[in-house]
């Protein structure tokens, strides 16, 4: 159980032209649900506006930003140029993850996660980083053992799950003293629920819950807040992150009636 706030994270959509003017709109609309703004990095596959640099744009209107960053897209130099960036506009926290499978060609290099938090915590005591505040990186984990090395990370992001039973039952297996936040996503169609499941084999998404999305496309948004409120209820984690997809407006318009 935590006695930390508890927090909702909602993931904005990455622009893949260089136009952040949707992306304000997204901010804007989920800014009074959202304590903070996860920016992925390349979504599935494709090119985006550098997260680093929507991250700032977050801050610039006021909001809390976390950067993602895959190990798929840069090797070391890479990195630590989106570090130095990062540093220059006073992003500090990460979300680091392996990165989803490219839409053409294969992997940049061999980074790691594990090698990308040695690199943001070893920038501590680099002198080009000096005045800069310590960098936070969050790492993401599948209803699995945690391994020793993300249990040292500065926060965890668990895995999108539509079922609550098997989210508590692996938080009881996780002795960590930092913030979990547990993934939720809104399912905006039979179709997405089909990719889905073909992309993560690991995730269960209710028949029932696909039939009511065919029905009405407000059933997945319905059921996506639903699980925000009984993952808060719970107990169990320090907050949620929020994937709402296209469906943000309707997502942002319920949940700030219920929260």
């Amino acid at each position: 159980m935590t006695d930390r706030r508890f927090e909702l994270i909602c993931e904005v959509e990455p622009p893949t032209r260089p136009d952040l003017k949707r992306v304000r709109h997204q901010i804007g609309v989920m800014s009074p649900i959202a304590d903070s703004f996860l920016i992925p990095d390349n979504h599935i596959g494709r090119a985006t506006v550098s997260s680093v640099a929507v991250a700032h744009e977050v801050q610039a209107m006021g909001a809390s930003g976390i950067a993602c960053l895959n190990s798929r897209d840069r090797n070391l130099l890479g990195f630590r140029r989106d570090l130095l960036t990062a540093a220059a506009y006073g992003v500090d926290r990460f979300l680091f993850v392996y990165g989803d499978k490219p839409s053409a060609g294969g992997r940049t290099s061999e980074l790691t996660v594990r090698a990308m938090i040695e690199q943001a915590r070893g920038a501590a005591g680099d002198p080009a980083f000096a005045g800069s505040p310590p960098f936070r990186a969050g790492v993401t984990s599948g209803l699995r053992p945690l391994p020793a090395w993300k249990q040292a990370a500065d926060f965890v992001f668990l895995q999108v799950s539509y079922d609550l039973e098997s989210l508590l039952r692996w938080r009881e297996t996780i002795d960590v003293d930092v913030p979990v936040y547990a993934g939720v996503m809104v399912l905006a169609s039979a179709g997405m629920a089909r990719n889905l499941a073909a992309a993560i084999p690991d995730i269960a998404i209710p028949d029932d819950l696909v039939a009511a999305v065919e029905r009405d496309r407000d059933a997945g948004v319905a059921a996506a807040c639903d699980q925000v409120l009984a993952i808060r209820d719970s107990g169990a984690f320090d907050g949620v992150h929020l994937v709402p997809v296209s469906r943000y407006r309707q997502v942002a318009a319920r949940l700030e009636q219920q929260l």
